[in-house]
């Protein structure tokens, strides 16, 4: 398969990307880095992006940011920028890459533990997740050509958990391997319209 993975410079999309070149030809696009560049909450960002690419079997984005910080001192403009990156950014990759994508390809998204159980700090960011998760569910409903769209939604990575231990009291950090499965599952899989959990 030819996959693009956005986001592959990251964290998690360093060593989801790596497993996937084990057996798979991996484009990697990143804001600053990478075989493509792009600000997925640029929409026009994400159409130059694809307009370079010829058509793939799977997308993968492991991308976006959210504004964390207290209730009280998020503004309106703060939770635009989940609204615009993480949320909006996501769903114009499916938008737009639905049309670069062969008969029966994937889309697999990335949201994280907030939706569904969320800590402090993080209502803008919680919300988002939310939301990625109704809109892959709905949208699963109308693609066309055999596409498929999931979401992975992981805990506090093993890799991650010294940055950010301290916003997770008491949650177990998710080993590396069992994240990457996660997007295994959705790539090279079959299922349609899942929120797929690695919470534990």
């Amino acid at each position: 398969m030819k996959i693009l993975v956005v986001g592959g410079n990251g964290t998690i999309g360093k060593k989801v990307a790596k497993h996937f070149a084990e057996k798979h030809e991996v484009l990697i696009a990143g804001r600053s880095k990478g075989d493509f560049l792009v600000d997925i909450a640029d929409i026009e960002s994400i159409k130059d992006m694809f307009d370079q690419i010829d058509f793939l079997d799977a997308i993968v984005c492991i991308a976006g940011e959210a504004k964390w910080d207290d209730f009280a001192n998020l503004t309106e403009e703060d939770y635009y920028i989940g609204l615009k990156s993480k949320l909006m950014g996501q769903v114009n990759l499916v938008r737009i890459g639905r049309n670069y994508l062969n008969a029966k390809g994937s889309i697999t998204l990335t949201t994280g533990i907030l939706a569904d159980d969320p800590v402090v700090k993080t209502a803008s960011a919680a919300m988002v997740n939310g939301g990625i998760h109704s809109f892959v569910q709905a949208v699963a409903l109308e693609l066309e050509n055999g596409i498929r769209v999931n979401v992975v939604s992981s805990g506090m990575v093993e890799d991650a958990y010294e940055k950010y231990k301290d916003y997770f009291p008491g949650h177990n950090p998710i080993p590396m391997n069992k994240v990457i499965n996660g997007y295994v599952r959705s790539v090279e899989g079959r299922g349609n319209g899942e929120v797929i959990r690695i919470y534990d």
